[in-house]
């Protein structure tokens, strides 16, 4: 047992082929995200007044990198299945780099004594809310007094970041928070085809496997053509960029999102042509959902006066729109995001929970998210946020929740 430990330990070891696939991945996605061409997008109004620009050229990046690498495959150049084969040590090689990044991150917020709204470095003043948000160096010294006066531990030497000090710190032009999300949905489209190959070798390839692969590849592409979407979200406009943020995109999303894939792989699943025709029936309901109630948000804030299913928006003190999915319940788009998350998880059938991580995990952590955006909408709008949740009286799911 102790060698079995022992070599199942030594697969997590970070190899210098994991180091060379990461960083070949994340070097082609900044040259490809900077030269090639794409549709420039306005990001929100920041406090300063100030926007930032995003070159949404995601799908043109993704379309000319499978190219690259079919043409190697093809050439014997690479083995595309070297993705899984490395899984392991790449997880851990990715860990080490979001940790890194989050220490650089702190460190050029510490320093930092820009201005505006994306490189001000922000503060609380709250001291546990700060030990994860990157203390700015003037409050560094003031909290230390206070760590003495308290006789607490410092926890200077271990300050990870979490939350963020800096809310879009970029290199040479590249907005870090635009392209670490980016990488990590690619990197699970990649991770996932890396999977179907080598099930495709091992003849693990069956039904289920198939339909979890089209689920997400959809999924994936369609972010990258709606990618412009994404500069509206809460995430980009709002989340400072810090271990949160960069664990989540670059581990978080490739490596516990394709727990399905990696299970179907070492388990066979057999499903009948109407369990598969009900698990689409979910993916196709969750898909309507969420893009609808996501384009209906994104088109009434670049557009209020736009019509949502053939009518006049109703708007609800001017700021809140009411109608479409968004009269049905506050937060549809998360109905739709969950029913997406359980049809990846329906082709691996009942037999052990593991597969059904991402559904639970997203479940738990959505409504935890609702909560938040919840309160945060109610102290900003005061009582336009307590008129609308009078007329949607729903928080997710209609008539229950």
């Amino acid at each position: 047992m102790g060698a079995g430990l022992t070599f199942v330990g030594s697969a997590f070891v970070p190899s210098w082929s994991s180091v060379t696939i990461l960083l070949a991945y994340l070097g082609y996605l900044a040259i490809a995200g900077s030269v090639l061409p794409g549709k420039l997008v306005a990001g929100a109004v920041l406090s300063d007044g100030s926007r930032i620009i995003y070159r949404c050229n995601g799908l043109l990046s993704l379309s000319l990198l499978v190219v690259l690498l079919g043409l190697g495959v093809g050439l014997n150049f690479i083995s595309l299945s070297v993705i899984a084969d490395s899984g392991p040590a790449l997880l851990s090689t990715t860990l080490v780099f979001s940790i890194l990044v989050s220490l650089i991150l702190h460190v050029v917020g510490c320093k930092s004594r820009h201005k505006g709204s994306s490189l001000r470095p922000h503060v609380t003043g709250n001291f546990i809310h700060d030990w994860n948000k990157k203390l700015k160096t003037s409050l560094i010294r003031k909290y230390k007094f206070v760590l003495l006066r308290k006789r607490q531990p410092s926890f200077e030497m271990y300050r990870i970041t979490w939350f963020g000090i800096q809310l879009n710190p970029h290199v040479l032009g590249v907005d870090l928070k635009f392209f670490f999300v980016r990488a990590g949905m690619m990197g699970w489209l990649l991770l996932n085809l890396s999977i179907l190959l080598k099930s495709s070798q091992t003849r693990s390839l069956n039904l289920a496997m198939m339909l979890y692969q089209l689920f997400c590849a959809l999924y994936t592409i369609d972010y990258f053509v709606y990618e412009e979407y994404m500069t509206s979200t809460w995430d980009i406009i709002a989340e400072r960029l810090g271990f949160m943020l960069v664990f989540g995109d670059l581990v978080w999303i490739p490596f516990t999102f394709s727990i399905q894939g990696w299970w179907l792989s070492e388990n066979k699943v057999e499903m009948n042509k109407w369990e598969a025709l009900a698990n689409g029936l979910v993916f196709v309901v969750g898909y309507c959902i969420f893009r609808g109630a996501n384009k209906q948000k994104h088109d009434f804030k670049k557009n209020p006066t736009a019509p949502i299913w053939g009518a006049p928006p109703k708007v609800i003190g001017g700021k809140l729109l009411a109608s479409g999915y968004w009269g049905v319940s506050r937060h549809c788009n998360y109905l739709g995001d969950l029913l997406l998350a359980l049809s990846f998880s329906l082709p691996c059938g009942a037999i052990s929970i593991i597969p059904y991580f991402y559904p639970i995990y997203l479940f738990v952590l959505l409504v935890w998210r609702e909560r938040r955006d919840e309160a945060r909408c109610s102290q900003k709008y005061k009582e336009t946020w307590a008129e609308y949740c009078r007329l949607v009286p729903w928080r997710i799911f209609p008539y229950v929740y």
